[in-house]
């Protein structure tokens, strides 16, 4: 048995797409141990991943913090890697790569065909070919093992809903669509036999009182990733921001639509899927509340 290596610090979209790419890893190295560098902030979420068996955090400080990584160089050279595979492809993990972790290293920067415009999961997929693994499920993510079994999910809402998820990092605005409390208003409106929810985070709470519909919480806390997928699972159908949960909606195959500005392609992030569409324009503050509701109407109106 071995010891390899996986490199994912994040973001939330990166970390629950490449689900499907470590379960390829894990598959084509079943005797051996699998082990992922991460943020602090995805420990949770890779503990109950089935195909992780040990997690090893990086906090990822200054570059010139040399006792951080003399740290880190030790702890990680002294597990003997027989493969570390780089799913994070930054400047970061290229210097990890050239100055302190010594084993026979995987990245997508090895392809020769290497196209930066490819999808992200199409270039995982060549990464992964090219250590000679076959893949199965690196283009087609299931999130399936998120859920939460009935007992454990008692979320108080609802009858059949449609779920928003109308929050973004603050870092990322130019990512949010301005026209949510509108989208509401046209819901409420018309004649849909369907509950509203949201499901906001730590700080986002005035933001979810303001709408006006149900906010999902359980025991009146937070609901955490896990429950958010099991929430995103049930609904009948999901809009959505392109974030995180977006990613988390698209990969548990739900009906739903994602709403894209010029920051980026759909392709390129791979986030559509037969029943998870994207919509895109150059300017989200041009995609007016009306547009978004005539294009959903036919599939949410019972």
């Amino acid at each position: 048995m071995s010891n390899i290596l996986l490199i994912k610090h994040g973001s939330l979209g990166d970390v629950v797409q490449a689900s499907g790419v470590i379960q390829d890893i894990k598959n084509y190295h079943k005797n051996d141990k699998l082990f992922i560098l991460t943020s602090p902030k995805y420990i949770n979420f890779f503990k109950k991943c089935p195909y992780i068996d040990n997690i090893l955090v990086d906090e990822r400080k200054s570059r010139f913090n040399i006792f951080y990584l003399l740290d880190l160089k030790k702890k990680i050279n002294s597990l003997n890697f027989l493969k570390i595979y780089d799913l994070q492809n930054s400047k970061r993990t290229d210097f990890y790569k050239k100055y302190l972790f010594k084993s026979n290293w995987s990245s997508a920067k090895d392809i020769k065909d290497n196209n930066l415009n490819d999808p992200v999961l199409v270039r995982f997929e060549k990464q992964l070919r090219l250590s000679g693994i076959k893949t199965k499920h690196t283009l087609r993510p299931d999130l399936s093992w998120m859920l939460l079994h009935s007992s454990d999910y008692r979320i108080n809402t609802f009858k059949k809903y449609v779920l928003l998820l109308p929050f973004c990092s603050k870092k990322l605005q130019h990512k949010k669509w301005p026209y949510f409390k509108e989208f509401i208003q046209i819901l409420k409106s018309s004649n849909i036999n369907l509950d509203i929810v949201v499901a906001p985070g730590p700080g986002e709470e005035k933001e979810a009182e303001n709408f006006g519909v149900t906010v999902a919480t359980y025991n009146n806390k937070f609901i955490d990733l896990f429950q958010l997928a099991s929430l995103i699972k049930n609904s009948f159908f999901v809009v959505a921001n392109d974030t995180g949960p977006a990613h988390m909606a698209a990969h548990l195959a739900v009906r739903g639509v994602v709403l894209f500005g010029s920051h980026i392609s759909p392709d390129k992030v791979s986030i559509e899927r037969k029943k998870f569409i994207a919509l895109q324009v150059d300017d989200l503050k041009s995609l007016t509340a009306d547009k978004v509701f005539g294009l959903i109407k036919s599939s949410i109106m019972n």
